[in-house]
């Protein structure tokens, strides 16, 4: 099943999600089941990853690399990974969390630039209706 999240950031525009279970459904149900819910927002490299999210999953089908646009959810620090783009640990052509990560769907948009505004930021996650 796919669902759509925003995530609304004080005077920047929407971040659109679109979740699917295919992969992580007990993450992806966990994640729903929380909405809505508010975190602090940190950029490393071109990924961005919240503060502890409300979320409690162990990892689920959990991956060492992620695809562009990838959205996961990262069991180590319960935290919530938006991958725009390379890591500072990945090799060229690779992204590649701080350890494995359950996805859960991908980034509809905006594109990168979002990066440039975010870090110290509160963001709230809530789904799109």
């Amino acid at each position: 099943m796919k669902y759509t999240v925003q995530v609304k950031i004080p005077n920047l525009s929407l971040i659109i999600l679109e979740l699917d279970d295919t992969n992580s459904p007990k993450t992806v149900h966990d994640f729903i089941e929380k909405l809505p819910f508010t975190v602090d927002l940190n950029v490393w490299g071109d990924e961005i990853y919240t503060s502890e999210s409300p979320i409690t999953q162990p990892e689920e089908n959990a991956k060492s690399l992620v695809q562009l646009n990838d959205i996961a959810y990262w069991p180590t620090g319960k935290a919530i990974c938006l991958f725009y783009g390379s890591t500072p640990i990945g090799k060229p052509g690779e992204i590649t969390p701080a350890s494995p990560v359950n996805v859960l769907g991908k980034i509809i948009s905006p594109d990168k630039s979002v990066l440039n505004n975010t870090d110290g930021k509160s963001a709230t996650f809530s789904l799109k209706s």
